[in-house]
């Protein structure tokens, strides 16, 4: 039966096989005929994930197998829901023409797409870089590499695990490589949220990874880009180029250069602090990050590029000072800023396009557009060259006209071409004799053979004659009886009808030859033109580059400039002191959030090492520390990142680390809890301390019991201040007000809060950051605002208030708690502990029976109405 079994496979389905089984691990898209076919369990998935139809080939018989497929035309609309489902799919093309073939076409796989090697336009987000990341763990190191293909930008790294997978985190590859025998350890480091593959053990050698290096950038080391020494980083490196070379990427000369990731050129965020700040993600879906706001670029490239400046703050005063001059002279100059807007808007996805040029992957559309964003960047040169601004004028000298190029494809291209090479009519007439010839025989054959008629008839005088064409042998002219003594010696005569005979010439069939052949002639000069064209466009990869890089400072720039104006942003002073000093700070992302005409509550925060190190600020839940202390690092940050800050003033000494412990995350798919979590980050901060570090956290100690919590607390801040080398500084926002002693003991400790008004039972919130501790945290105004049903907010009222009275005595809480009072289901309609019912109550008391009049006991009966009212809506609530 296997015998039979085997025979039973197709010539098709052999190939087939052979070809899968090189490509194992990736979804085949096998091209046959018009079609792109998927079978097996192949085909079972693409139906799903594309929602097309699953039919089965040789139904009934012994080879039956699963089918599913689209047409080749369609390859770009179901090839990204592939890719974004994190399926690698390798396209399987046939190799040569099935006419002249006789049995199985050739075919092979000329392409494999993952999520982090793509070049499609429906694949990429244009705003964001489409990373693919290496990882290659050493004995005390790990090396990391990135590579945008689609940009051909590539950086490398090498650091320890925390540094590792805070870049992880902040450059959100789409795809990561790592040894197949490191799996289990990229897993437990950093977690299954990436898609991955594994590589083959020998990938990740050091003289491999050299070779393979030196020879795509055509040098003999790798000193000229400053990683000779980065072992591990190299590896990583070596492992792309590997892939690329694995998944049919060979095309890769825009990928000319290397660069370092220094860990000590930025400001460290650890993937905490990345997470909790909110900076490039929401951590709750109807979030607003910090990119959001800050993000007013035009260009992609200037997009992409704003979100690496936010993950990696500078710490160098010398280029941040740069960066906030620049700013504040486009501020300056409203004109400038309008025009460089009006220009930036011409400017395409000039990185992108150029890459495509090198990969040999652009089409005629896309070269236009390549044209007319350089168009667009000769009077953005002109206008920076003519600023007066001197960090413009060296951006306006780093950008290159590449006049030749530009005037080339103008030349060359039609203003609108068709998308696809093989469609022609994308060259300009006036390029090239043979093609103007063509399209004239073409497109004016009716009007050439009139003129050859008429010029036959003058030279021959035959007036009847007509010229005709038939499939047996092409064109003729056909001469009447009558005038057949008239014809030229010269014409061959080819068929005898009764009342006419018809004749070829040489020039008819030489022009026979020319139409014929003439649509497929014009697409293959037109194609050739084309190659010469993107071959020529090969010459200027790295000008246009270097042009895409500075278009995108310029945009970034731009953007602060812009955003600076529109929402009252102020220029920070940035030095090296050790004093953090803000005047009126606002939340970036929380002011615009406001409904309208609701101002946000600015606030003052000092902070430095000799006074006020620590500030230890109490206050009620939702009035408001959290967003303050996110804001403080948000204000750093935005900073150092070259931005104007939303403050009145602000005075910021280079923070060289910000930490945060901010908000509860659990994370029980590794079986850890809010605490667990919480006592990682915090031990994180406290092992990684620097004399400029901000430290802001948020509730700590809250995941376990109140004793524990303030201990642990209390010990934090101990730790902090008492530090032998560090005094980082630090804002603690807490609700266990026993924190408040400590600025009794400790000098640099200080006690603020978060101020709120009471009144009437209830409390309003007043969002100010005003001296002194607070002593009382309003839980239960707070749960009762919150809509907690009345009973439990009357309960935990009760036991407060028996509680508070028992502070005198030295009874531990739990004896306390045993002697509260009962709970009393069947409520009294006067209980003290409700505001409103105690108001009633006093109106009763202070009632007269003898001595009221009428009119006065009805008065005082609405009033009585009235706080009943009030009391059952809120019963409602």
């Amino acid at each position: 039966m296997k015998g039979e079994g085997k025979e039973t496979v197709t010539p098709l389905m052999k190939q087939y096989n052979a070809i899968k089984a090189k490509h194992p691990g990736a979804l085949l898209l096998f091209r046959v005929g018009d079609f792109y076919e998927t079978f097996g369990e192949d085909a079972v998935k693409a139906s799903k994930l594309l929602d097309i139809v699953l039919t089965k080939r040789g139904a009934g018989s012994p080879s039956e197998i699963a089918l599913a497929g689209f047409p080749h035309h369609s390859l770009d609309t179901y090839l990204p829901k592939l890719v974004r489902a994190g399926e690698r799919v390798a396209i399987c093309d046939q190799l040569e023409d099935p006419k002249s073939v006789k049995g199985i076409v050739k075919r092979g796989v000329t392409e494999l797409v993952t999520p982090g090697v793509s070049f499609n336009d429906q694949v990429l987000e244009r705003r964001s870089n489409n990373y693919l990341a290496a990882v290659q763990f050493g004995k005390t190191e790990v090396g990391i590499s990135f590579l945008d293909i689609s940009t051909g930008e590539f950086i490398t790294a090498q650091g320890d695990k925390n540094y590792i997978g805070k870049l992880l985190q902040s450059l959100a590859p789409a795809e990561v490589l790592f040894c197949k025998r490191e799996k289990e350890r990229f897993m437990e480091l950093y977690g299954p949220d990436f898609r991955y593959y594994a590589l083959e053990e020998w990938v990740f050698s050091h003289d491999f990874a050299y070779e393979s290096l030196t020879r795509q950038f055509g040098t003999a080391t790798l000193k000229g880009f400053g990683i000779e020494g980065m072992a591990e980083g190299i590896i990583s490196a070596g492992a792309i180029l590997h892939y690329l070379s694995e998944t049919q990427h060979n095309e890769i000369s825009h990928v000319a250069t290397i660069s370092r990731l220094e860990e000590d050129k930025y400001v460290w965020l650890d993937r905490f602090t990345v997470r909790n700040l909110e900076l490039l993600y929401p951590q709750h879906p109807e979030g607003v990050p910090l990119i959001e706001v800050l993000d007013q670029t035009i260009t992609p490239m200037g997009a992409r590029l704003l979100k690496k400046w936010v993950v990696l703050p500078l710490k160098d005063v010398v280029q941040i000072r740069r960066r906030l001059d620049t700013v504040e002279a486009l501020m300056q100059h409203d004109e400038l800023l309008d025009e460089l807007y009006k220009h930036l808007k011409q400017i395409n996805d000039l990185e992108r396009l150029i890459s495509k040029v090198a990969v040999r992957r652009v089409n005629p559309r896309e070269l236009v557009q390549l044209a007319k964003a350089l168009e667009a960047i000769l009077p953005i040169k002109k206008i920076l060259a003519a600023s007066g601004i001197p960090a413009l004028q060296k951006l306006a000298d780093q950008l290159a006209p590449c006049d030749g190029l530009r005037e080339e494809i103008r030349n060359t291209l039609k203003a609108e071409p068709p998308m696809l090479t093989n469609q022609g009519n994308m060259v300009n007439d006036g390029v090239h004799e043979e093609l103007d010839e063509l399209r004239a025989i073409s497109f004016s054959g009716k009007d050439y053979l009139a003129q050859v008629q008429q010029r036959e008839v003058k030279n021959t005088g035959i007036s009847s004659l007509k010229i005709a064409y038939n499939k047996v042998f092409g064109y003729y002219l056909e001469v009447s009886n009558a005038h057949k003594d008239k014809v030229p010696a010269s014409w061959i005569r080819k068929q005898t009808l009764v009342n006419a005979e018809r004749y070829i010439t040489e020039e008819l069939k030489t022009y026979e030859e020319k139409i014929l052949n003439a649509e497929e002639r014009i697409y293959a000069i037109e194609f050739g033109l084309f190659n010469e064209l993107v071959l020529h466009a090969l010459d200027y990869v790295a000008q246009i580059q270097q042009n895409a890089k500075v278009i995108g400072v310029i945009d970034c720039l731009s953007s602060f400039a812009n955003i600076a104006q529109s929402s009252n942003y102020v220029k920070p002073e940035v030095s090296d002191s050790l004093i953090l000093d803000i005047t009126k700070g606002r939340h970036p992302v929380i002011e615009k959030q406001l409904p309208l005409g609701e101002v946000y509550v600015p606030n003052d925060i000092f902070l430095d090492k000799e006074e006020q190190q620590i500030v230890i600020i109490t206050g009620p839940n939702m009035a408001g520390k959290s967003a303050l202390l996110r804001q403080t690092a948000l204000i750093v940050l935005m900073a150092q990142i070259g931005s104007f800050v939303p403050a009145e003033a602000a005075k910021i000494g280079v923070i060289d680390k910000i930490f945060t412990r901010v908000g509860a995350s659990d994370n029980l798919s590794k079986g850890e809890s809010t605490f667990m979590v919480e006592m990682t980050e915090t031990a994180s901060i406290l092992n990684n301390l620097s004399d400029r570090s901000l430290i802001l956290m948020d509730e700590i100690g809250r995941g376990t019991s109140t004793y524990d919590g303030i201990s642990i607390a209390w010990a934090i801040v101990e730790h902090l201040h008492n530090h032998p080398q560090f005094r980082g500084k630090t804002l603690f926002a807490t609700h266990y007000h026993e924190l408040n002693q400590l600025a009794e003991d400790l000098p640099r400790v200080k006690n603020y809060n978060v101020s709120v008004k009471e009144a009437g039972g209830k409390i309003l919130f007043m969002r100010k950051l005003v001296a002194g501790g607070s002593e009382h945290s309003f839980g239960i105004h707070v749960a009762q605002m919150a809509g907690m049903p009345n009973n439990v907010v009357l309960r935990a009222n009760e036991i407060m208030h028996h509680l508070e009275k028992e502070k005198v005595t030295d009874e531990a809480p739990q004896q306390k708690l045993k002697h509260a009072p009962k709970s009393n289901y069947q409520l009294s309609m006067f209980e003290l502990n409700d505001p409103q019912l105690a108001r009633v109550k006093e109106l009763m008391e202070q009632l007269d029976i003898n001595t009221i009049t009428p009119v006065e006991a009805l008065l005082k009966l609405n009033e009585l109405k009235l706080l009943l009212q009030d009391k059952k809506r809120e019963a409602v609530r």
